[in-house]
């Protein structure tokens, strides 16, 4: 079993910056592909970005976040993290981190956190 914390949500205006991190306990992530979802009120969950933790942690995103978003992790800390640059509106949402075989889709991981908010200020 995997657990996963997220932290590092809050209230930004827009064009700033957040960095939100994904602590695992349980097991470690070396196994797994770490993602980040998020939903925005009246929406579906949709992908925002992915990190395989073997060596050369390959990334892609979602085309919304690419250019402003970065995904990393440190392995030594079991901890993901999403640094988030340029905000907009049209971020505000609950973000998830998330661990399993990976992918772009929700049913490709195992392992949920419970979601941080993130509110961005126009």
């Amino acid at each position: 079993q995997v657990q996963l914390v997220e932290s590092g949500g809050g209230l930004v205006q827009a064009g700033g910056s957040l960095r939100l991190s994904c602590t695992a306990s349980g097991r470690t992530l070396s196994s797994y592909r770490v993602g980040w979802f998020r939903r925005a009120p009246g929406k579906d969950r949709e992908f925002v970005a992915a990190i395989s933790w073997g060596s050369g942690g390959s990334t892609f995103y979602a085309d919304s976040v690419k250019g402003r978003f970065t995904i990393t992790r440190d392995s030594a800390k079991n901890t993901a993290y999403l640094q988030m640059d340029s905000l907009k509106a049209e971020d505000r949402a609950v973000y998830y981190c998330a661990a399993g075989v990976g992918g772009t889709l929700v049913r490709t991981y195992k392992y949920w956190g419970p979601g941080t908010q993130v509110t961005v200020s126009s």
